[in-house]
């Protein structure tokens, strides 16, 4: 088999990448882009609803999750959401800003991934689809890729994989091998921001509830997050869930604040002066969702006049609501999760270049890092931020 020579192999033609392969090219490097998948940017082509969340101008290191909190740092620093915009703005793609800081496309997703294209192009890199890697190993001071087109040398190598997240897509544990292969250690890998399942009487007290959504205030431990809570027939989803999903594990304690910027108690003492006569599950019904406001009573609060009930019984309702304990049993798994916890471990890798503490040249960029960000955009804001840093030295 022919043996091609370039300065810098990246592996994963996803957000990080590209960007890396951008980066690194318009150096004067030569760069070869090679994906197993059979086109270019699938998560990001499936992103936002087809739109692409493509950063959050609120970005900061607290918006990640780490074993090592301050890496995320130096890279986010020196490449920030209004660079990418730049470039958004550059190649004329029309954006709108959903709720504070969440940045879309106003067409489609297709219209980034055809942008990165035309960066690497310009940059000279060089991207190839449907070619799977099969063995990486060192060769002298670089490294030996094979594919079923021929051997790949290269001074660095930069591993852009992603994670286990929507195997559909393509994705596979390969980055995590390769990382394990050179000596490096792979934190626990778990999905997140995904949605939580309940089983036995959880879910029988909820299951005819899906399609109803709140909004609500989900709490694990000293995390939380208000936004939209979504009933599904095997749990809970919704933005506020996906968000705590990354903190929640099995048999940590689960709350929601099903009224969320009110107090319950005041509330229901205040409907109680105006609506005496009125049950309690009638009054719920016009704080909350009338089926769900009707199932908490049926199987939790009871109902009876309003008239009927003392302030320290209100208070306690009211209690119950600004804190109830929902008892997750586990996730939706990788299938639906759009990220993946855990990973390469950063304590071998330069924060300021990615690069491998154990093996030079080797560098690991995006989510295959024990990075992990927050839903709305900072996902995307890491990988162009840990492509841009790999890409300016590799």
């Amino acid at each position: 088999m022919a043996t091609s020579d370039y300065d810098v192999l990246v592996i994963g033609a996803g957000a990080a990448g590209m960007m890396c392969a951008i980066v690194a090219g318009a150096r004067g490097r030569r760069v070869l882009v090679l994906d197993h998948a059979n086109k270019p940017g699938k998560k990001i082509l499936m992103s936002g609803g087809g739109r692409c969340n493509f950063t959050h101008t609120g970005t900061t290191p607290a918006n990640y999750l780490s074993a090592n909190s301050h890496f995320c740092k130096s890279a986010l620093a020196r490449y920030t959401p209004w660079d990418f915009i730049a470039m958004v703005d550059r190649h004329r793609i029309a954006w709108h800003e959903k709720t504070p800081g969440q940045l879309f496309c106003d067409d489609s997703a297709k219209q980034i991934v055809a942008m990165l294209l035309a960066e690497c192009a310009r940059a000279g890199a060089r991207v190839e689809t449907s070619v799977p890697v099969s063995n990486v190993r060192a060769h002298g001071e670089g490294f030996m890729v094979d594919t079923p087109q021929g051997h790949v040398r290269c001074a660095s190598l930069v591993v852009a994989t992603g994670g286990l997240s929507v195997p559909t897509m393509g994705a596979t544990a390969f980055g995590y091998d390769l990382a394990r292969q050179f000596g490096h250690a792979v934190l626990p890998l778990r999905a997140g921001l995904v949605p939580l399942t309940l089983s036995g009487k959880h879910q029988e007290h909820y299951a005819d509830l899906s399609g109803v959504a709140l909004p609500a205030s989900a709490s694990c431990g000293s995390a939380s997050f208000g936004e939209a809570v979504l009933f599904t027939h095997r749990g809970l989803s919704g933005p506020a869930i996906l968000q705590i999903s990354s903190y929640w594990e099995p048999g940590k304690a689960l709350l929601l604040d099903l009224m969320p910027g009110v107090d319950p108690a005041e509330w229901l003492i205040d409907q109680q002066q105006q609506r005496p006569a009125a049950e309690l599950r009638t009054v719920l019904g016009d704080g909350l969702p009338k089926r769900l406001a009707q199932r908490l009573c049926e199987a939790f609060l009871g109902s009876r006049p309003m008239r009927q009930y003392r302030d320290a019984e209100l208070r306690d309702i009211g209690g119950r609501l600004a804190a109830w304990p929902i008892v997750a049993s586990g996730t939706e798994g990788y299938r639906t999760a759009e990220v993946t916890l855990g990973g390469v471990d950063t304590d071998g890798i330069s924060s300021t270049t990615m690069m491998s503490r154990r093996v030079p040249g080797l560098y690991f960029i995006g989510e295959v890092l024990d990075v992990t960000g927050h839903l709305g955009g900072y996902n995307f804001q890491w990988a162009w931020a840990s492509g841009h840093a790999a890409g300016q030295v590799a």
